[in-house]
């Protein structure tokens, strides 16, 4: 049975996609915000009252006093980056206290060794690398999935954690040097990552599961934020260019520990446009100065790595299966207004694969045989950033938007203008206007 006091804001496509803004947003409405997969490899953009901030690890939340975020069970705990994380905002005025903020006991630990062994997987890949960012997440995952990882409950037992740590590393010591010829780990390191970084989180950890279950109970508005997209889901995505956990809202239940705890409402979040961060194919993207004029409008560059993300017009194949997996009941379209400068605007409609044209999302070892088809659109032309009701939007733009609802079978609820909090136009009454 779905609750109704609970939202889901998830990426439908490659990530990237805009979610942090539309939690900022949506927190005004929201008691609690929950990460509940994924680690800080990926980062959330924020723009608000309080300046311009790149989360990772902390929930987009953040920036309301009366706001708790919470990390899940599902989350990739990494005890160094959050602390920064939480020092970097408290230097801007933004307090972290036990208050706001809570950490699974049941979360499992990213230890200093899985951003190592990252690195040199992906160097021992070469040119065939799945493109990481280098943060650990994949040792996190297949070591949490072998049951070599210790538990965020466990830095609230030192003689439990001090004995789990050392035989931890005797086992990953034969790993780092036999396989890769690194240079092992010792106490002492391993003491020093716990003195500055572990004792200093250990006072956000409780049992969330059950501080979830009495909030829901209590009548607080519970908002999920999800980290990527659809297309990196580790069972459903774009294997082997996934992430290593499950992007979709259907895992949330599982990342909090609440079965009950499934959301009624379940927001697709997806840009105006195509992005893709990483290796792997895609179906629709664009090179030279066409892609580069997208790439600078939009300031299309990784908010945790920097790197230029690839881009191309809007994917309706990819879009229509990614808010599928989400099982999206609505959808908000972010940057439509990097699409004004444009006379007319393609949108990929279908693929054409071994000669015959699909719109079904292809089996991933298909995809780099598929081409796109498009479909031009007209363009508007003109700034529509300071635009905030729906009939003011210039008739092209609407058609626009109103295409891609058409396209992809769910209604569009948000249009976002610009990247500020405010910058977002609200739709009503959609039905009638499809």
């Amino acid at each position: 049975m779905a609750c109704g006091s609970c939202t889901a804001v998830v990426g439908v496509d490659w990530g990237d996609e805009g979610k942090g803004r539309m939690v900022d947003y949506l927190t005004a409405s929201h008691d609690i915000v929950v990460r509940y997969q994924g680690g800080g490899n990926a980062g959330h953009t924020v723009i608000n009252d309080k300046g311009k901030f790149a989360l990772h690890l902390l929930p987009s939340g953040v920036f309301r006093k009366e706001t708790v975020n919470v990390l899940g069970n599902g989350v990739a705990l990494d005890p160094e980056n959050l602390w920064k994380e939480i020092e970097n905002l408290k230097g801007k005025g933004i307090s972290i206290t036990p208050d706001n903020f809570k950490i699974s006991d049941r979360a499992s630990l990213l230890m200093p060794w899985h951003r190592e062994q990252d690195e040199l997987e992906e160097k021992r890949l070469g040119e065939k690398q799945y493109g990481s960012t280098k943060q650990g997440i994949a040792p996190f995952y297949a070591d949490r999935s072998g049951k070599k990882t210790i538990l965020a409950g466990d830095l609230l037992r030192p003689d439990v954690f001090a004995s789990k740590i050392q035989d931890l590393m005797v086992w990953k010591n034969l790993e780092l040097t036999e396989v890769y010829g690194a240079l092992p780990y010792t106490l002492k390191d391993l003491d020093e990552w716990f003195q500055s970084y572990c004792i200093k989180i250990a006072p956000f950890i409780c049992d969330t599961s059950e501080f979830l279950r009495e909030a829901e109970k209590s009548g607080r508005k519970i908002l999920f934020e999800a980290q990527l997209g659809a297309l990196r889901d580790l069972d459903f995505g774009i294997a082997p260019y996934t992430t290593s956990s499950n992007t979709t809202a259907s895992y949330i239940p599982v990342g909090i520990g609440v079965a009950e705890m499934v959301p009624a409402r379940v927001i697709g979040v997806m840009k105006a446009y195509s992005t893709c961060v990483g290796e792997g194919p895609f179906v629709c993207e664009i090179h030279g100065d066409e892609a580069e004029a997208l790439r600078k409008a939009g300031q299309e560059y990784g908010a945790k790595t920097g790197r230029p993300r690839r881009v191309g017009p809007f994917d309706v194949v990819a879009s229509r299966y990614g808010a599928s997996l989400q099982g999206a009941t609505e959808l908000a379209v972010t940057k439509l207004d990097v699409l004004s400068g444009m006379e007319k605007i393609p949108v990929c409609t279908a693929y054409l694969l071994d000669g015959q044209e699909t719109k079904r999302f292809p089996f991933p070892s298909d995809l780099d045989r598929a081409t796109p088809v498009y479909t031009d659109l007209e363009g508007w032309k003109c700034d529509i950033s300071g635009i905030r009701r729906w009939e003011h939007l210039p008739a092209a733009a609407q058609e626009y938007v109103l295409f891609l609802e058409r396209s992809t079978g769910v209604p569009i609820t948000f249009v976002s203008v610009g990247p500020e909090r405010d910058s977002l136009i609200i739709r009503e009454n959609k039905e009638k206007e499809v």
